[in-house]
């Protein structure tokens, strides 16, 4: 039996709410959307005002949970200035109806990034990883490489004497080792400024909508804000693996797709599942040829980039990027969280081993699943990177809670390009938009 639907009968019906419910539908089914089936909110400018208040609540209470849970201070601070910041923009949004949603974007970012991050950078202050990108970058211009010795690694007992970074991400901490230490020269502005760009690319390129406030709104929510003000690694590469992506969603392009995958996979090996999963994109919906374009590409990138290192020191790379990480260095990294991996691991070299076990496992799991059943579509795609990243985060031995970034960061692309493409076909195609659309829908 037929029942039509119109389109303004299912904004009074549901509003955004339903939106968000079609939407996740549609992601968690493979990406496809029947005709006809549009959403109300591609931009931040037409979610209802309440919405938008409620989300700034929501990251308020989780800044306010930050600041009275963790024992770390830069942690805290971050907290009760993000929690101000964010409560501020709530009432923005509630008081000024013209223009309170632009103030609200305004005062956030300022609050939960620019402020904790400038008072962080002109004091010093910052998580460890911040003294290890700036020492590998003075490592790298005055000894040509951004490693320490492997035999000055084997009696380290400071966990913070490894890098477990590729050589790409020492690229940020340059200015400073060039330069000298600044509130500019920071590594965390150029991650901020490096999130931005690419960010903000990947929704242009995935034909998002309203992309300039959509990327102030992401940056400044607790899954980007939190890490880039105390630490901030993680960002650029999330950005990177979105543009990659995002190059091929409508229109592939795998040369410049190779380009986003191999700079991300060459600043931290949390980059290379992405690689894994678009080929299998690549190979079931474009061919072989595109395929192996962008496989070449990526690794490419990788080889001149990583290539070099590997050669003249590969017992150094190793030590730093994989068995310190896998925890099997002479000592343990600091990335610790109440996770199963962690807990495991803890146990003894028995429980290290079965966490490295079933870690490898989980990793076949999600390899056969896309040669059983390979995504052909980039939301596909990406919601099977996001549980791929998730299972290696829980099962990890050194993981911490800030890992999540990568899911949430992906996921927050996904569902803001999903949103603003409007119907899309199960081809990945675009239905016209609402307004020139026949507001009536069929079903059957």
């Amino acid at each position: 039996m037929a029942r039509v639907v119109s389109a303004g009968a299912m904004d009074r019906i549901g509003g955004e709410d339903s939106d968000v419910s079609l939407l996740m539908r549609n992601l968690a089914r493979g990406g496809g959307w029947s005709p006809g089936e549009t959403l109300s909110w591609p931009s931040l400018s037409t979610v209802r005002r309440p919405w938008i208040a409620v989300a700034f609540v929501a990251c308020a209470m989780f800044a306010a949970g930050v600041s009275l849970v963790s024992t770390n201070y830069l942690h805290r601070m971050w907290g009760i200035m993000a929690a101000c910041g964010y409560v501020v923009a709530a009432l923005s949004v509630l008081a000024w109806r013209a223009r309170g949603a632009d103030l609200a974007l305004a005062v956030s970012l300022c609050g939960a990034l620019i402020v904790p991050l400038a008072w962080m950078a002109w004091t010093g202050q910052g998580q460890p990883e911040v003294s290890v990108i700036v020492r590998s970058a003075r490592l790298l211009v005055y000894h040509g490489t951004p490693y320490q010795a492997s035999a000055l690694l084997s009696h380290a007992r400071d966990p913070n004497a490894y890098d477990p970074y590729l050589p790409a991400m020492t690229a940020f901490g340059l200015l400073w080792a060039v330069a000298g230490p600044s509130a500019l020269a920071d590594p965390r502005v150029w991650f901020g400024v490096a999130f931005v760009v690419f960010f903000a690319l990947a929704l242009r390129v995935a034909q998002a909508k309203d992309v300039a406030r959509w990327t102030v709104f992401v940056t400044a929510t607790p899954i980007i804000a939190f890490e880039l003000a105390v630490g901030g690694t993680d960002v650029p590469i999330i950005a990177l693996i979105c543009l990659g992506f995002a190059l091929l969603w409508r229109h592939p392009r795998p040369v410049l797709a190779g380009l986003a995958f191999g700079g991300a996979a060459s600043m931290k090996a949390t980059a290379w599942p992405a690689i894994v999963v678009a080929i299998a994109l690549a190979l079931a919906r474009d061919g072989k040829r595109a395929a192996a374009v962008m496989t070449a590409v990526s690794l490419g990138v990788v080889a001149v980039l990583v290539g070099p290192f590997a050669v003249l020191r590969p017992d150094s790379l190793v030590k730093n990027t994989i068995l310190f990480p896998l925890g099997l260095a002479s000592v343990t990294s600091q990335a610790v969280s109440p996770l199963p991996g962690h807990l495991i691991a803890q146990t003894g070299h028995v429980g290290r081993l079965f966490v490295i076990a079933m870690l490898a496992a989980s990793g076949v799991a999600v390899l056969a699943s896309l040669v059983v059943r390979p995504p052909r579509t980039v939301p596909a795609a990406a919601t099977r990177l996001v549980i791929g990243l998730t299972m290696m985060f829980v099962l990890a031995p050194a993981t911490r809670f800030g890992y999540f970034i990568y899911p949430g960061g992906i996921l927050a692309w996904l569902i803001v390009s999903a949103a603003g493409q409007g119907a899309l076909t199960g081809d990945g195609g675009v239905s016209p938009p609402a307004g020139q659309a026949s507001t009536a829908v069929a079903r059957q």
